[in-house]
């Protein structure tokens, strides 16, 4: 087999807990602290959600640890307005308005998508993977993936929130 040089970082792909799996619904603790054990994790669960073409975002609980963190990044869809790849450590929504409903899937519910109503526009705190304190103003597809992964923080799914006719998930047809 071929010798991978030593400079070359293994990618580690966490295991993701899928429903009706009831770990799901615990509540997460905030992290207290970013130590080494909290940085390598992140880089466990970016290398997770890169491993998912297509998909814009993870909490940790969704790999079973059930800590504050989050990573989105919806700049795989230009045409939304959006800061670009983000770790939130303890994140935070400060301020919300407006409502629209919005088509969601999660790597958590495969297969399935459902129609959520989210905040149009949100502003949320939380602290980097260095420690800094960051804010961020969002709108539209970026404040919807980062309601949906702070929802996993809080142990709901979005299917505890379908909206519309009979509330039903759809099968996905993209797979």
């Amino acid at each position: 087999f071929p010798l991978i040089p030593c400079w070359v970082k293994s990618m580690a792909q966490l295991k993701i807990l899928v429903y009706p799996d009831e770990r799901l619904s615990q509540v997460s603790q905030p992290v207290k602290a970013i130590d080494n054990k909290t940085v390598s994790f992140i880089s466990d669960l970016e290398d997770t959600l890169s491993s998912f073409p297509g998909c814009v975002g993870i909490a940790a609980p969704q790999v079973g640890l059930f800590k504050r963190i989050i990573i989105v990044d919806v700049s795989s869809r230009p045409q939304h307005k959006n800061h670009g790849h983000l770790v939130l450590i303890n994140p935070v929504i400060t301020f919300s308005e407006g409502n629209i409903i919005g088509r969601e899937g999660c790597l958590s519910v495969p297969e399935y998508i459902g129609k959520v109503q989210r905040s149009q526009n949100i502003e949320v705190e939380a602290q980097n993977e260095v420690g800094d304190d960051v804010t961020y103003q969002m709108e539209g597809y970026e404040a919807r993936a980062v309601q949906h992964e702070i929802d996993h923080l809080d142990g709901k799914l979005f299917i505890d929130s379908l909206v519309g006719k009979r509330n039903t998930l759809k099968k996905r047809t993209d797979f």
